[in-house]
C-alpha cells in the first residue's frame, strides 16, 4: 500500500494499436473472448450464484445473429433477498479498515491492467465499440479504482490534511463514514467504466451494492463483479441483480431500506428516480441521496478567427466516436456566419471519411447498441429532413447490424426537436450564428448542460466563454468528449444531472456522511 501512495496518480496508458503486438494481442483476445460467447450468467447475491429460467439474451449489435450471453433475470423476491444480504453484510464492512477496503481495489485495477485486452474485447463484441473506445473504457475503469482508492485513503486522514479550527480544551475530530445500502444502475454506453467507477466509490466509502446493470451490456457488468470477487471482496459487498428497469429499479430506488441511489442515464428515467426516491416510504428514517449524471446536448461553438480544420476534425470526432452514444457527445455545432459555409464543407469531407463495419474488425464505426436505438435515431433523421438541410447521411448503412451512417444537418434553427433533444446517435445538428456572442448565446438555448467547446483564438473572447458558457465540463480549442480521471471531473448542470464530478475530488463525498466528534479535554491535558 505504502508504495502505491508514494506515486502519485496517473491516467492508465491508452493502447498504441499501430503497434503490431499490440494488434497481435487484441486479436487473441477477441479470438479468446468469442469462443468464450453464448454462455449462461447466474445473479450474484452474497455468496451464491442464483440461475433463474428467465434471461436477459444479450446480442452483438455488429452482428445480431450473435449471442454475447444469456443473462439470468432477477425477480423482485430475489430482489429483496439481495437487500437482505446487502443489509447483513454492510454491519461487517463498515467496519473494515479503510486502507483494506482501498487494497482491494488497488488488486483489482492490477489484474484488470493484466487483462486489459480481454475486457476491451467484450465490449467490442457486446456494446459494438471498436478497438481505440474499447481500449479507452477499460483504461478509465482501472483510473476509477485507482483513484478512489486514493481518495478514499485521502477523506480518512482529512484532520491531518485539513485540520479543523483548534479549539482550547476540546479535541475535534471530523470522520467520513458510509450510508448504508445503495443501488447501482449504470448505462450501457461505457458498460465498465461508469459501472466500475459507480460501484468502486460506493463500496470503499463503506457501503454495500446492489448492481442492477444496464440490460444490452450485462454480460461486460458480470465480468467485473467476478473481477471483484477475484480479488477477495468479501461476499454481499456486491451484489448483482440485473432485470427490467421498470420492476427493479423501482422497486430498488422505494425500498425503505435503500439510502442512496447511483444512476446513469436518460433525463426521463433520472426525473423518475427523483421522483420515487423523493417519498417517504414506510419504515424509512432518512432522506434518500440521489447521484444521477443526465443526459446532455452538448455542442461545439466555432467563431471567425479559430484554425477551421482543428474545428472540423474535433467537430466530426465529438459527434461520431462511438455513433454518438455518449452524453458528453457533441451533438450540436454553432459556427459564425462569416465562416459557416466553409466549416460545413470540412465537416462533410471529414465525414464523408468514416469507414463503417464490424467492431472486431476495428472499423472507425460501428453499430448503434440495440434495436430500440436504432429505430429512435432513424426517427429523429426523419425529423431532421424536416428541420434541416442533409448534408450526409440519413440512411441505414450495411451490415448484419445496427448500422447507421453518419448524419449531418445543416441550416438547423435553435429550437428545433434535432437542436434541443437528445438522440444518442450518429446525428449532428449545425446552425449558424451572427457572431460569436450569438453563437454562444445559442449554445445555452438548452435545458441541458453536460459538455461544451470553445473554438477561438482571440484570448478576451475565450475569457467570456470560459464565464459564461454553462456546462459542468468546458473545453477550450480541443474536442468535448474524453474526460480522463484526475484531471477532468464530470458531471453537469440543469437536466444533465446533480453535477457529481465522477473521477474528481469531491466525488466520494456524495457516499459517506460527515461525522464530527468533539471532547472536552481532562484537565491538565
Amino acid at each position: 500500500m505504502s508504495n502505491r501512495l508514494e506515486r502519485p496518480f496517473s491516467n492508465e496508458p491508452f493502447t498504441d494499436f499501430e503497434l503490431e503486438e499490440q494488434k497481435q494481442a487484441m486479436r487473441a483476445a477477441l479470438i479468446k473472448v468469442k469462443a468464450e460467447l453464448g454462455r449462461d450468467y447466474p445473479l450474484v447475491i452474497g455468496a451464491d450464484k442464483v440461475m433463474t429460467a428467465d434471461k436477459i439474451v444479450s446480442i452483438n449489435p455488429g452482428n445480431k445473429s450473435e449471442v454475447v450471453g444469456n443473462v439470468s433475470k432477477a425477480s423482485l423476491e430475489l430482489v429483496e433477498r439481495a437487500m437482505q444480504v446487502a443489509l447483513q453484510t454492510f454491519e461487517s464492512w463498515k467496519k473494515t479498515a479503510v486502507a483494506e477496503r482501498a487494497e482491494y481495489l488497488f488488486k483489482a485495477a492490477d489484474l484488470m491492467r493484466e487483462r486489459k485486452h480481454e475486457f476491451s474485447a467484450l465490449m467490442v463484441y457486446e456494446a459494438g465499440k471498436n478497438w481505440a473506445e474499447a481500449d479507452a473504457d477499460t483504461a478509465e475503469a482501472i483510473d476509477f479504482l485507482d483513484f478512489y482508492a486514493r481518495e478514499v485513503i485521502r477523506l480518512s486522514e482529512t484532520n491531518t490534511h485539513r485540520p479543523l479550527t483548534p479549539i482550547s480544551g476540546e479535541t475535534n475530530k471530523l470522520t467520513y463514514i458510509p450510508l448504508g445500502v445503495g443501488a447501482i444502475i449504470p448505462p450501457w454506453n461505457f458498460p465498465l467504466a461508469i459501472l466500475a467507477g459507480m460501484t468502486s466509490a460506493a463500496i470503499v466509502c463503506g457501503n454495500t451494492v446492489l448492481v442492477k446493470p444496464a440490460s444490452p451490456t450485462a454480460v461486460i457488468a458480470h465480468k467485473f463483479v467476478a473481477l471483484m470477487e477475484e480479488v477477495g471482496l468479501p461476499s454481499g459487498v456486491i451484489n448483482y441483480i440485473p432485470g427490467s428497469g421498470a420492476e427493479v429499479g423501482d422497486y430498488l430506488t422505494s425500498h425503505p431500506k435503500t439510502r442512496f441511489i447511483n444512476f446513469t442515464g436518460s433525463k426521463e428515467v433520472g426525473l423518475r428516480i427523483s421522483r420515487i426516491a423523493a417519498d417517504t416510504a414506510n419504515g424509512q428514517v432518512w432522506i434518500k441521496r440521489v447521484v444521477a449524471e443526465l443526459g446532455g446536448k452538448d455542442g461545439i461553438v466555432v467563431d471567425e478567427t479559430a484554425d477551421l480544420d482543428q474545428a472540423a476534425a474535433a467537430i466530426v470526432a465529438s459527434a461520431f466516436g462511438f455513433q454518438g452514444q455518449k452524453c458528453s457527445a457533441g451533438s450540436r455545432a454553432i459556427i459564425v456566419k462569416s465562416v459557416y459555409s466553409e466549416l460545413l464543407d470540412k465537416i462533410t469531407v471529414l465525414t464523408n471519411k468514416i469507414k463503417i463495419g464490424l467492431p472486431e474488425d476495428n472499423y472507425p464505426a460501428g453499430p448503434v447498441v440495440d434495436r430500440r436505438s436504432f429505430e429512435k435515431i432513424l426517427e429523429y433523421i426523419e425529423v431532421g429532413k424536416q428541420e434541416g438541410r442533409l448534408l450526409t447521411g440519413g440512411t441505414i448503412a450495411e451490415g448484419n447490424g445496427f448500422y447507421i451512417a453518419p448524419t449531418v444537418f445543416a441550416d438547423v434553427k435553435p429550437d428545433a426537436r434535432i437542436m434541443q433533444e437528445e438522440i444518442f446517435g450518429p446525428v449532428l445538428a449545425i446552425g449558424v450564428a451572427e457572431n460569436w456572442l450569438e453563437a454562444i448565446d445559442f449554445y445555452n438555448n438548452t435545458e441541458f448542460g453536460l459538455t461544451g467547446s470553445y473554438f477561438s483564438s482571440e484570448e478576451d473572447r475565450i475569457a467570456y466563454a470560459l464565464e459564461n458558457m454553462h456546462c459542468g465540463n468546458l473545453y477550450i480549442n480541443r474536442k468535448c468528449t474524453g474526460a480522463l480521471v484526475g484531471a477532468h471531473p464530470f458531471g453537469g448542470f440543469n437536466m444533465s444531472g446533480t453535477d457529481s464530478k465522477a473521477g474528481g475530488y469531491d466525488y466520494l463525498l456524495q457516499f459517506t456522511q460527515a461525522k464530527l466528534t468533539s471532547r472536552k479535554n481532562a484537565v491538565g491535558r
